[in-house]
């Protein structure tokens, strides 16, 4: 399979903000944080919208030519992120103010998240629900990955459940050994991927 892939910019905000939206509706991690159908249905977009304007502000979002899939990238420098704290709490702010929940996912995950080593942060994934199982989001990582592993750096996610967590055990990512534990929720799983020789 060839996945025609392009640098996602501004004009294409919206969209991928829909795509993550419908791709992660029904996502463990997402029916935690609004449990409620209808009302996730009403803010869930808003919430992941967050996650889309801090890859284009401060990374990149690679993107199918067909709209299919997206990969959210973030570069992240060695040490102790700045700014980092911000970030959960606009999840709350513009998404849902009276849900705590938006921002303790943020919180959670930032607490475990590696400082030691620059990686690349897969921040999020999404497949359209019609093309999942057809490994575009294989084909979206290739590129990335491999040049993870031509220069060496190695790469982070969190998995938001059993299956994406196998899909990338495929391509090389390792449970850190500390899952992230939501109160009175789902895991999340910490993968690290060193590179490949």
């Amino acid at each position: 399979m060839v996945l025609e892939i392009r640098q996602a910019d501004q004009s294409d905000r919206d969209a991928v903000a829909r795509l993550l939206d419908e791709a992660f509706r029904t996502d463990p991690v997402s029916n935690w944080v609004f449990p409620d159908p209808e009302h996730r249905a009403a803010v869930h977009g808003k919430f992941l919208g967050v996650f889309v304007d801090v890859a284009l502000a401060e990374g990149r979002i690679d993107y199918a030519v067909d709209g299919s899939a997206a990969a959210l990238w973030l570069r992240i420098p060695a040490g102790e992120p700045e700014g980092e704290d911000e970030i959960p709490a606009r999840m709350r702010e513009v998404a849902d103010p009276d849900n705590e929940r938006c921002e303790l996912v943020g919180r959670l995950t930032g607490a475990v998240h590696p400082t030691a080593e620059e990686h690349e942060y897969l921040l999020m994934i999404a497949v359209a629900p019609g093309r999942q199982g057809e490994g575009l989001g294989t084909e979206l990582m290739r590129p990335v990955l491999e040049r993870c592993d031509r220069d060496g750096v190695p790469a982070y996610l969190e998995a938001s459940s059993e299956r994406s967590k196998g899909l990338y055990e495929r391509l090389g990512w390792e449970f850190t050994g500390t899952a992230v534990r939501l109160p009175e929720g789902p895991l999340m799983w910490p993968m690290w991927r060193k590179p490949r020789g």
